[in-house]
């Protein structure tokens, strides 16, 4: 029934996103149907990626939802850096860290504790991506805002730079220990593999990849006309570039991994649930933020590696609660309750800021 919602969704919103922006068509009247169409050929993305996850297993799984997930928010980002709006930029890559941390896992734990008191996943993972979320977070965004304070713009966007190549190399390794050279080797022998061989792939290896390539074309038309729309919806509503940033452009950016997380949740397929989230986060601070970093070079205006004070504390705070409740492997739905106060609360923040 939901499939058959957003498939619905997604063949009148693709076209009457191309008529309203042909048409010049109120701004936030397009900002709503900018927003449900990305969410609706995000569903896409997530089915198809599921596809491709029950074959390839749960870390290539959740790597394949992570990074298609992410997909739509890059492609946001360009274009919001395209159009100068750095300020966006940098708050919907504090939005996606709270997000995934946050509400993504916070809504997985607690749908999934529901239906299961007690839930696991590899407890192996979760401290590995525990060493590499504090390092991501609070060691590599804090470190230039606390060297930037004594440095002219020029300086800044060099150690911005620096620091992007050394989170982007870190990454690559990080994917390489896990998937060539310790693949298997921290994994537990029970619960290993039963799940995802069991059960068929809703769609083939090669239309799930089309349906893949389609989506993310017709996302990247959307996000560039939904970018041009912001500035008169911050106008209408009152909304600041950082809550437009941290919470619309995050929750619609992400809405493929938030759906698939869910649904793995709901399956009791916690690996990857988790992987989703916490990969999604080390995706975005190691791998999407460094690249915005350095495409904003081909740009007028450049974009530090250097958050706001409320930013850097809210993700450092969603990275030091999300590595205590995940450290033991389980999950139940109290500590799904608990992470999604704590975005409630930062969301209130945000707005009222």
């Amino acid at each position: 029934m939901v499939d058959k919602a957003f498939m619905l969704l997604t063949f009148i919103g693709v076209p009457l996103s191309v008529i309203g922006s042909l048409m010049h068509w109120p701004s936030i009247l397009l900002f709503v149907i900018y927003c449900l169409t990305i969410v609706a050929l995000a569903s896409f993305m997530g089915r198809a990626t599921e596809s491709l996850a029950v074959v390839a297993g749960p870390r290539i799984g959740g790597l394949l939802n992570a990074t298609f997930g992410n997909a739509v928010e890059l492609i946001i980002s360009i274009f919001s850096l395209k159009a100068g709006l750095v300020g966006v930029v940098l708050a919907s890559l504090t939005g996606s860290v709270l997000g995934n941390l946050l509400l993504v896992a916070g809504l997985s734990f607690f749908v999934g504790g529901v239906k299961f008191k007690r839930q696991r996943f590899n407890v192996y993972d979760a401290r590995h991506n525990s060493g590499l979320l504090m390092f991501a977070v609070i060691v590599a965004f804090v470190i230039p805002e606390v060297f930037s304070m004594t440095m002219n713009e020029g300086e800044t966007i060099a150690l911005s730079v620096g620091i992007s190549l050394i989170l982007i190399v870190l990454y690559l390794a990080a994917l390489f220990f896990k998937l060539v050279t310790h693949r298997g080797v921290y994994q537990p022998k029970e619960d290993r593999g039963e799940n995802h061989h069991e059960e068929e792939p809703e769609w083939g290896k090669g239309k799930a990849i089309a349906i893949l390539a389609l989506a993310t074309v017709a996302v990247a038309y959307v996000s560039e006309n939904l970018v041009h729309t912001f500035e008169a919806v911050a106008e209408s509503f009152g909304w600041t570039e950082l809550f437009i940033g941290v919470i619309i452009v995050a929750i619609v950016g992400n809405a493929a991994e938030h759906a698939s997380a869910i649904l793995m949740a709901l399956k009791n397929k916690m690996d990857i649930a988790v992987e989703i989230a916490i990969g999604s986060t080390l995706q975005v601070s190691m791998f999407v933020a460094p690249v915005l970093v350095l495409i904003s070079l081909l740009f007028p205006v450049n974009m530090p590696l250097i958050f706001t004070l409320p930013e850097l504390i809210s993700m450092a705070s969603a990275v030091l609660l999300m590595v205590v409740i995940s450290n033991d492997g389980e999950s139940n739905w109290f500590e799904g309750a608990t992470l999604l106060a704590a975005y409630f609360i930062m969301g209130i923040g945000f707005y009222l800021l």
